[in-house]
């Protein structure tokens, strides 16, 4: 097994295509394959599934590929201490479609500049955000529990060897353009919102009551449209009147001042708001700058 070969199959692994990740290697795609079904029969796994739509991780090749993230990382660090190279520290993070997650990204950066690093962030469905963590896309990943899934959620972070850590709690609110009606109130029910079409996020084919972002996805709600990405759903919120149920904490320099976070009257529902990493890893200084940037946000003291 060599570094190049654990490049390799990392890169696959980003791309999801051998041909797109041939580009991106500047080598012959048959070459590549080559090169990974060698590194398969010398670990004695099977990383890839192949298919016309391209390649996905086996469940052997998402452990292995997690792993490979690491010490691939390890080399690029003692390859810029001691060679001079001008390689640029990776760091990413995934999240459920939480403004402050980005917020406190943006603060993070801002720290560390641009020239030296490569910085990704990745709003996305619930269970992308527990596969890059998985795999080491990204080093932390930023998600909710509660009543409901914890159960589910936990099971899926053992089965994973991932670990969860709790930021905040916090209750539940009624998401809505200003111009709603419902807005100007200080309280509002469940009754009341029966009126307006539900907005929830889209989870894809992977989808499970216990992976929804929105806590009382499994109510029966009479209206409901799904949207893929924020911006989608604050235009629906104000072409609709549709609203979608949140933690109350909400950043207007990143989605306007023209939306507010209802209480939901008479709920005693608890949203348990926190991030996940791999077991046993030790953050980088920006995955401790981020989680410190979070905690500042959300108002945690040390």
């Amino acid at each position: 097994m060599t570094l190049q070969q654990l490049h390799y199959a990392i890169t696959i692994s980003e791309e999801g295509s051998m041909n797109k990740a041939a580009e991106q290697l500047y080598i012959a795609q048959p070459s590549l394959t080559t090169a990974i079904k060698e590194l398969e029969r010398e670990i004695g796994i099977v990383i890839f599934n192949r298919s016309g739509k391209g390649v996905t991780l086996t469940a052997d090749g998402t452990e292995f590929i997690a792993y490979a993230r690491q010490v691939y990382q390890q080399y690029e660090t003692l390859q810029e201490k001691y060679m001079g190279g001008a390689v640029k520290k990776k760091f990413g993070v995934s999240a459920q479609h939480y403004s402050f997650a980005v917020q406190a990204f943006v603060n993070m950066v801002q720290q560390f500049g641009t020239y030296d690093y490569e910085f990704a962030i990745r709003e996305t469905k619930t269970a992308e955000v527990v596969e890059d963590v998985t795999t080491m896309r990204s080093e932390i990943g930023v998600l909710y529990l509660s009543e409901f899934n914890r159960q589910t959620m936990t099971r899926l972070f053992q089965a994973n060897h991932l670990e969860f850590h709790k930021l905040i709690e916090c209750g539940v609110f009624a998401y809505l353009w200003k111009g709603n009606p419902l807005a100007k109130q200080e309280t509002v029910s469940f009754e009341e919102l029966e009126a307006y079409p539900c907005l929830t996020f889209e989870q894809g084919d992977r989808s499970s009551f216990y992976l929804a972002e929105e806590i009382f996805s499994t109510q029966e709600l009479a209206r409901v449209i799904k949207a893929s990405d924020r911006s989608t759903m604050l235009n629906l919120m104000k072409g609709l009147g549709g609203y979608t149920f949140c933690s109350g904490i909400i950043c207007d320099d990143l989605n306007g001042s023209e939306y507010a976070a209802i209480p939901i009257r008479d709920d005693t529902s608890i949203m348990e708001i926190g991030y996940i990493t791999r077991k046993n890893v030790i953050l980088s200084e920006m995955g401790e700058t981020y989680i410190q940037e979070l905690k500042d946000y959300l108002g945690i003291q040390a």
